[in-house]
């Protein structure tokens, strides 16, 4: 098996690329028949940028911030409550838990990794001998 290429720091496919202009477009024609259509997905577009190109957080803890906005934003959308007034802030709140939790993790190499987490290169041969049985 073939080992993953040591490549810390932000990070941008062709299918990023992709998603971002798509869900842009998207989020700006849904934007023209009701605000809030078009601010969901504005908002996890930027949480996806956020998240797999900046901060490179691992899949938990992704899953973490989609559930709570997910939960939030389907009572308010399906209830009218607790309102986008509270799942907005809620939200973000959770997404600065999320990044310094991934930031604290001996494993960050988003943005920033040479001086949040100097260590990650010793860290990743570890790992690496470690798979390779060595």
């Amino acid at each position: 098996m073939k080992q993953a290429a040591f490549a810390p720091g932000f990070r941008l496919s062709v299918v990023d690329v992709c998603v971002l202009f798509g869900g842009t477009i998207s989020a700006i024609v849904l934007s023209m028949y009701v605000w809030w259509w078009g601010f969901i997905p504005a908002f996890v577009l930027a949480h996806f940028f956020l998240f797999c190109n900046i901060g490179r957080i691992a899949r938990p803890l992704e899953l973490i911030w989609a559930g709570v906005f997910i939960s939030l934003a389907g009572t308010t959308i399906a209830f009218e409550m607790p309102g986008w007034l509270v799942t907005v802030p809620v939200s973000l709140f959770v997404t600065v838990v999320v990044v310094v939790v991934e930031m604290r993790k001996p494993s960050y190499h988003g943005v920033g990794w040479q001086r949040i987490n100097p260590g990650l290169p010793e860290w990743w041969e570890a790992r690496v001998a470690e798979k390779d049985g060595g």
